[in-house]
């Protein structure tokens, strides 16, 4: 089964670039989506551009809206994500658990829908 693995923070939060914890932190990721690679557990993963670059598209009454930034106001946002292959939801837990911004932010797990043909 696919999960979903939703990477959240706020921003500015955690290592940031410049900084002698940077470093480390992003070979962690590196480290961590070789091993979910070579595992065979990743389909897929990305990191996203900062929220100043989102774009929030509202239809209404056939009216196309858009807002800048991300729909919703809150303290965390989502930064990435990590498509896994588990067998269960204890397994992507676990792997969720080893993504590095579990340790300042959270890591939503979501299992993926697939429909029948």
């Amino acid at each position: 089964m696919q999960y979903m693995c939703l990477i959240y923070s706020a921003e500015g939060t955690g290592p940031q670039p410049g900084t002698d914890a940077f470093g480390p932190f992003m070979k962690a990721y590196q480290d961590y989506t070789t091993e979910m690679r070579d595992s065979g557990a990743m389909v897929h993963a990305d990191a996203l551009q900062p929220i100043a670059t989102a774009t929030t598209v509202t239809v209404r009454d056939g009216k196309t809206i858009t807002t800048d930034g991300p729909f919703a106001e809150t303290k965390e946002q989502l930064g990435g994500y990590y498509l896994l292959e588990c067998k269960d939801l204890d397994e992507a837990i676990a792997k969720a658990a080893k993504i590095p911004t579990a340790t300042y932010g959270r890591i939503e797990i979501r299992p993926v829908v697939v429909w029948d043909s």
